[in-house]
């Protein structure tokens, strides 16, 4: 028989047990169970795989590469069983299922919440779960199986066989200060006035932040000596509103913050543009509310682009 059809969920919460704690002894405690139980449980799995899933020494435990590639498909598993019940439970309660979606700074500002409005106006039982986070985070979130959708701007560099893409829509970045800030006293901003400046910077290999550096590689220009990383658009704009410095966002975004009188746009022209798109992974089945919300997600980027 093959072995996977005797794996049972107490094998998975085996499993991932002696993953964290990497001793039998701390596992066989935690499940109840006896060390030499625990051990001959896991020596009969190697031995029905045919490869070893740990490494044993001194100090304990150490998975194989064998044996993190197990691990990792476990973990899809529980968090799959997870969903299952928030799905039932929601259920339960009378609505219609979950959607959980990622996005970066990039579209978190209108694409998103619009879209998620849309959704509640066509499934008002809906439960929505919104997270904002780094693309990078985002996309491994989203290949465990912790989100549906990511939205953000396009990421190659991330790219997954496992997960399907479809660009949205494409814009430029532009630079941002305060409203009242020295700059906008000037006839014209000059990159020398805006390098004079401390920068905000979102941190290297975002996608926003390659833009930056594409569009900064075409002015024949360098970051700064002086800057700060931050991946949280919410502090950005409170380090924005109380000092002089220069932050970088993308054009929806910054047209929102400059209706919210939080910034004004540096006028001063970036070459870079970026593609902002959304993500969801290559599942034979996906719950009706995320067929949706990807539906929603195309409706409103097609309306604002009819409104532009």
């Amino acid at each position: 028989m093959d072995w996977t059809h005797r794996l049972r969920l107490r094998n998975l919460q085996m499993l991932l047990s002696l993953a964290q704690t990497r001793n039998i002894s701390h596992s066989a405690a935690a499940l109840n169970t006896t060390q030499p139980a625990l051990s001959k449980w896991l020596r009969e799995l190697e031995d029905d795989i045919g490869l070893p899933l740990f490494e044993r020494h001194a100090r304990g435990l150490r998975p194989t590469p064998y044996g993190e590639a197990l691990i990792a498909h476990a973990k899809r598993i529980e968090v799959q069983l997870d969903r299952a019940q928030s799905d039932m439970e929601a259920m339960r309660a009378g609505g219609s299922g979950q959607v959980l979606i990622g996005t970066s700074g990039a579209s978190a500002p209108d694409t998103v919440p619009l879209a998620m409005l849309a959704l509640l106006k066509r499934m008002p039982q809906a439960r929505i779960r919104m997270v904002e986070s780094t693309m990078d985070q985002l996309i491994e979130q989203l290949a465990r199986g912790d989100l549906d959708i990511v939205v953000g701007r396009s990421a190659p560099e991330l790219h997954d066989p496992a997960i399907r893409s479809e660009a949205l829509y494409l814009e430029p970045i532009h630079f941002v200060a305060r409203p009242h800030h020295p700059l906008f006293e000037r006839p014209e901003a000059t990159w020398d006035d805006v390098l004079r400046h401390r920068w905000i910077l979102w941190p290297r290999g975002t996608p926003i932040r390659t833009a930056l550096d594409s569009a900064l590689a075409s002015a024949g220009r360098d970051l700064p000596a002086d800057y700060v990383e931050s991946n949280s658009a919410t502090l950005n704009v409170t380090l924005l509103a109380h000092s002089d410095m220069i932050g970088v966002a993308s054009h929806r975004a910054a047209v929102r913050l400059v209706h919210m009188n939080a910034v004004r746009i540096v006028p001063l022209r970036l070459s870079g543009f970026g593609s902002v798109a959304m993500y969801w992974r290559n599942d034979a089945l996906r719950p009706a509310a995320v067929e949706v919300a990807l539906d929603c997600l195309r409706e409103v980027v097609k309306e604002q682009a009819g409104e532009r």
